[in-house]
């Protein structure tokens, strides 16, 4: 395992992976590992493996996932001259349905970042958790590591330093500003980190995850609710009110267009509108 810890140094420190990220490498590892223990590892191997995840059932996003991983992980090993034969390249990721992203309807919304307590500190740091999601479709890793010598109370932006340490701007509204300002009052600390728990410890990507959900299971929203769930929302919601798809998908800080291009389904609505109100052959008599 000494390579496999060196790996998640690479991801962490030289290509800015989330904390989250490099434990889902890790495990990832970890199952191969155990699977092969003291064996051989060939390509016979690693195809006896996936076929056990088929057996376990696994589904083929996580096997998918779990092959990027040691794909990434076996590069990794090539260029550092570990290995000068990556038969990783000869096995191909399983093919997965893309499934629609999840997102909250207006109500839902609504109910969900009006329901914690703004009376107290902790209160209100919870709403400002799920207000700034919204407002900024950032991450939960970018949230987690937010600081607030990055935000320009001025203009309502804040600086993010995004996967493989890329750079870009988030914006974020009036009702966003105004929890903020009402937190960072009653906030006195020595972090440099926006969001804090007892003790002055940041909060982690775990805690914010766990914030968010449970607000959600008070609340009673049927589906499950994550902070991607926010970020989808974000998405979608900038979409169906006219915003293109390529600012959309730089202020989420997407690399490909394609990326941004699952959500455009949530459209069709306006979409149907737009037909309604500009086709000639569209009114209604």
């Amino acid at each position: 395992m000494d390579f496999v810890y060196k790996f998640l140094d690479y991801l962490k420190f030289e290509r800015g992976f989330s904390d989250f990220t490099v434990k889902s490498y890790e495990t990832d590892l970890r199952e191969f590992y155990d699977f092969v223990c003291d064996s051989e590892i060939n390509i016979d191997t690693v195809r006896n493996y996936l076929r056990k995840l088929y057996d376990d059932k696994y589904s083929s996003r996580t096997i998918s996932r779990k092959v990027s991983s040691l794909k990434s992980y076996f590069k990794y090993l090539e260029s550092e001259g570990i290995i000068q034969d990556n038969f990783m390249r000869l096995i191909s990721n399983p093919k997965i349905e893309k499934t629609l992203p999840n997102y909250l309807n207006y109500e839902d919304l609504e109910k969900l970042l009006n329901f914690p307590d703004r009376s107290n500190k902790y209160g209100l740091r919870d709403a400002l958790i799920l207000e700034m999601l919204y407002s900024s479709g950032v991450r939960v890793s970018e949230l987690a590591n937010m600081k607030i010598e990055n935000i320009n109370f001025d203009e309502r932006k804040i600086l993010i330093l995004g996967k493989g340490n890329k750079e870009r701007y988030v914006y974020y509204g009036s009702k966003c500003a105004d929890l903020l300002g009402k937190y960072l009052n009653l906030d006195h600390r020595d972090s440099p980190y926006l969001l804090i728990g007892k003790r002055n410890y940041k909060l982690n990507e775990r805690e914010i995850r766990s914030i968010v959900t449970d607000t959600a299971k008070k609340v009673g929203i049927a589906v499950h609710v994550t902070p991607h769930t926010l970020r989808h929302t974000y998405a979608t919601h900038m979409l169906n009110d006219g915003a293109d798809l390529k600012s959309v998908g730089d202020l989420l800080g997407h690399e490909s267009l394609s990326t941004t291009q699952i959500y455009t389904h949530v459209s069709n609505e306006r979409l149907r509108q737009v037909y309604l109100a500009a086709h000639p052959r569209a009114y209604k008599n």
